[in-house]
């Protein structure tokens, strides 16, 4: 296959490609400056012409600002917003127009807001706030192609894994503080994590490349953990003891500001289509996750 991917620059972007091409797929790279090798075309993040896409068997579209970046500002929040919308719409568009027979496009688990110990899968609807709110008009937007192409939605959960020796964004956080015996549970530590180790995850995206599926699809471990459960798992990892006493949540917002809501939020994600689908997970529990990564 000929499979371009849009964000190929990022964590998943990069671990995707390099899946692809050990596969034998053949990876086109849609970048926003000049291109400097074969493998890349060119768009703006607002405009992609249809005659980009030919060619093509499959787009995976990744591209959005990074949401644990930096501090969410009303400024930020809104890059955050347009990062996703406007370059989802603009696939869109394209692929509508080109005929492109596969759209796999991005989106997160943050669809469903913070609910506490509901089990989540793909029939439960958005929850409030904005993440949530960010994450339905990403899908919106995808939706311009349906009839056009197979559209799936990947809601992504947290990544876990490293590609070329970097961490993902959220062990990049953590690990330093395990490591220097600063390791603790965020608020109360029983809000929920689903999470999906990275090996899981591109070989997720290659599934759905070949299968049938259309719609939103969770890309997340069978066995979400808690925030203490994570914590514990990570001083397993690094034979580090962890702190039993969280870091207060008024706390956690005073210093993380708007970011706090994507920490102590709570979310019981289950893969529900991907396991319909037969698809094995190679890391069904958090340490064997860990392991993988550290």
């Amino acid at each position: 296959m000929q499979v371009g991917i849009t964000g190929s620059s990022g964590f998943l972007g990069t671990a995707l490609a390099g899946r692809l091409r050990e596969q034998g797929h053949d990876v086109v790279r849609f970048v926003r400056r000049g291109t400097r090798a074969a493998d890349e075309r060119s768009w703006t993040g607002t405009d992609l012409a249809p005659d980009a896409l030919g060619g093509l068997d499959a787009l995976v579209h990744l591209s959005g600002a990074g949401v644990g970046d930096k501090r969410w500002s009303p400024a930020y929040r809104e890059v955050i917003r347009r990062s996703r919308v406007e370059t989802t719409a603009a696939v869109a568009r394209a692929v509508a127009g080109a005929g492109t027979p596969v759209l796999l496009s991005g989106s997160a688990i943050g669809f469903y807001g913070d609910r506490g110990a509901e089990e989540l899968h793909e029939t439960s609807g958005p929850g409030q706030g904005f993440l949530s709110e960010v994450c339905v008009a990403w899908e919106a937007a995808a939706a311009a192609a349906r009839g056009h192409t197979r559209l799936a939605l990947l809601r992504t959960g947290v990544v876990v894994g490293a590609v070329d020796g970097e961490l993902d964004p959220l062990l990049k956080r953590l690990v330093p503080l395990v490591k220097s015996f600063l390791g603790a549970p965020v608020g109360n530590g029983e809000q929920y994590l689903s999470w999906i180790a990275l090996d899981d995850w591109t070989t997720a995206v290659l599934h759905l490349l070949t299968s049938s599926v259309e719609g939103p699809v969770n890309l997340v471990a069978p066995a979400p953990v808690t925030n203490a459960e994570l914590t514990r798992a990570l001083g397993r990892a690094l034979h580090r003891p962890t702190l039993p006493i969280g870091v207060p949540g008024p706390l956690v917002r005073l210093v993380a500001g708007g970011l706090a809501d994507e920490a102590l939020g709570s979310q019981r994600v289950l893969p529900s289509v991907l396991l319909a689908e037969g698809f094995a997970f190679r890391h069904t529990g958090i340490d064997s996750a860990l392991a993988a990564a550290l």
